[in-house]
């Protein structure tokens, strides 16, 4: 598993809008529909990637932990599915299905232009919006990773979610996230 760090889109960055379809739902929903009424985080993911399978269970807590307190939850799986059948929409489906759908959305960006939009470079790769949808926090759950035995918190990204529901300034300390490349698709040359 080759790592990837994170771009790092700058703060105060307009979110990029779209509308994709949700493999949970079956409907395509739009972000103006998903954002949360405090803040609106959405992450990038995949279906294989031992660095997502890694933060599963925190990713899980956190959707369940500020879901209530007006926070949207936004999965997006961008990877191409020409490489990595696996991370298909009804293998979606099926991820969220036994995580319990935590999310508001898991949503498939066919085209990759989401995650282009957001220069996502890997999964996970979070990014945290406020009400106004400006970006707030960008980079990593926190510094756990497979194998490295650094407990797993959330502390960044829950530092940052209190920061925003405190109406505080954004973090002055954001770090890359580390994770699996998004899977582009391949390029054709002649």
């Amino acid at each position: 598993m080759a790592a990837t760090e994170s771009t790092m889109l700058p703060l105060a960055t307009p979110a990029p809008d779209f509308t994709l379809p949700d493999t949970m739902s079956g409907q395509s929903r739009s972000l103006a529909e998903l954002a949360g009424s405090e803040g609106t985080l959405i992450a990038f993911i995949c279906n294989h990637c031992p660095f997502v399978l890694h933060v599963k269970d925190q990713l899980i807590a956190l959707a369940n932990d500020y879901r209530d307190r007006g926070i949207g939850f936004i999965a997006i799986s961008s990877n191409s599915i020409e490489t990595h059948p696996q991370d298909g929409p009804e293998h979606m489906r099926a991820l969220m299905q036994d995580w319990g759908q935590p999310f508001d959305a898991y949503l498939y960006d066919a085209s990759q232009a989401i995650a282009k939009a957001y220069q996502a470079a890997c999964t996970p790769d979070f990014y945290l919006f406020n009400a106004d949808l400006k970006l707030v926090y960008r980079g990593r759950l926190d510094n756990a990773r497979p194998g490295n035995e650094v407990p797993l918190t959330g502390a960044d990204l829950r530092d940052s979610l209190e920061a925003l529901l405190a109406g505080e300034a954004p973090l002055a300390e954001q770090y890359p996230s580390l994770g699996c490349n998004i899977k582009w698709k391949p390029t054709v040359t002649s």
